[in-house]
């Protein structure tokens, strides 16, 4: 190494030297890390920021979501009261009919004879009574004279009574026929939606068969049927007596349905009764409400979710579902900021959703502030600012 390259070394050597010795000697400046202005490892951090709610009480409708299905107001199976080969078909499947428009022709020839005959046999019956009773009136004329004995005229009067008797046998007899031959001809009995036939013309038919040859549902209204727990029924039932629920005198509660594809069925429908048992395997009640259909959009058989209005509750208070969390237990727990901005943990009553809010029944009051945001910031015990929650659908 030449004496160029040595002196530059040498040079560097000192430079670093004193460049350690100044940093070793270096004090931290006030605010600085470890200092005692904000931000150093011995300064308080500020309160964090939480969205908070006022508590109030509120009148709130409380309804109550249960599960059903569609069943129609009327149904009739048409089947067929005598026997015979069908002759017509008097209407299109899948259409409406009215009370009283015929449905199917039964081939009325024995049943047309039979009512003929039936006219033939009274009209006998009352030629036979009119003989018998101008007999027994003149043997009760000559009895009067001593014209004849005792039993003849007994014997006349016994044939005109059994004559009388006759023509009625025989009058029952023609109604008889009379019904059978309108049978021939069915009619629908209710108006409504007639579905597929069952048989086509030249079937054989006979009286009150198992088969229905139609079946005729009258769709508008439409029923509902729900199931209710008994438990729930029962809480209901306790809450309108003990007057948390109101319910005005006389008027049946509303139900609004959402339908399979969670779409609103436009039409609100009314509940109309509760069944008197409950069903042992399940332990459920049902309730049927009554639903318009003008659009034939209800079908039997649907599957729908139904709320129902248990009545009004008038110091109810509904809170986010946010600022309600669940602990291990499954116990429903809220934060609440105090008046001295500090964070209490409470545990609380949430009965049941509304919407998108629980209904608390004990654990809160209202004036209270609820923390609904930022809730993994505050700690129980601590400080925290509050801020005006804004829910996310109405934030700018």
């Amino acid at each position: 190494m030449g004496p160029r390259y040595a002196f530059v070394a040498l040079s560097l050597t000192a430079l670093f030297t004193v460049l350690l010795s100044a940093g070793c000697g270096q004090t931290s400046p006030p605010g600085g890390p470890g200092g005692p202005g904000p931000g150093g490892g011995g300064g308080q951090m500020p309160p964090p920021e939480v969205g908070v709610v006022t508590l109030t009480a509120e009148p709130a409708t409380l309804t109550l979501e249960l599960v059903g299905r569609t069943a129609p107001f009327r149904i009739a199976e048409i089947r067929p009261q005598v026997g015979g080969i069908i002759k017509s078909r008097d209407f299109q499947e899948g259409s409406q009919v009215k009370a009283g428009d015929p449905l199917y022709l039964i081939d009325p020839a024995r049943y047309e004879a039979a009512y003929d005959n039936a006219q033939a046999v009274l009209l006998r019956a009352r030629a036979t009574l009119e003989r018998a009773e101008q007999k027994a009136n003149r043997y009760a004329d000559l009895l009067k004279s001593k014209g004849t004995s005792q039993e003849l005229h007994d014997d006349a009067q016994a044939a005109m009574k059994e004559a009388r008797a006759n023509v009625k046998v025989a009058e029952a007899d023609l109604a008889k026929a009379r019904i059978e031959l309108d049978y021939t001809r069915i009619l629908s009995p209710i108006a409504g939606h007639i579905g597929r036939s069952a048989v086509t013309q030249g079937a054989l038919v006979t009286a009150n068969q198992e088969l229905a040859l139609a079946t005729v549902q009258q769709l508008d209204p439409i029923y509902v049927d729900l199931t209710q727990s008994a438990a729930q029924l029962l809480r209901l039932r306790r809450d309108l007596e003990d007057g948390r629920l109101r319910r005005p005198a006389g008027e049946l509660p509303r139900v609004t349905l959402v339908l399979e594809d969670g779409s609103i069925y436009p039409h609100a429908g009314r509940l109309e009764f509760a069944e008197v048992s409950v069903e042992e395997t399940t332990g459920t009640v049902t309730l049927r409400a009554t639903f318009p259909n003008p659009d034939a959009l209800l079908l039997p058989g649907m599957f729908v979710r139904a709320q129902v209005e248990e009545g009004v509750r008038p110091d109810a208070i509904l809170v986010p579902q946010p600022g309600i969390q669940r602990d291990r237990q499954g116990n429903a727990m809220a934060l609440i900021l105090t008046a001295d901005g500090l964070v209490e943990q409470r545990r609380v009553e949430a009965d049941r959703a509304q919407g998108n809010r629980w209904l608390i029944s004990a654990g809160l009051e209202p004036g209270e502030r609820l923390i609904v945001d930022g809730l993994q910031k505050a700690r129980p015990g601590g400080p925290a600012k509050a801020v005006d929650w804004v829910p996310a659908a109405k934030a700018p």
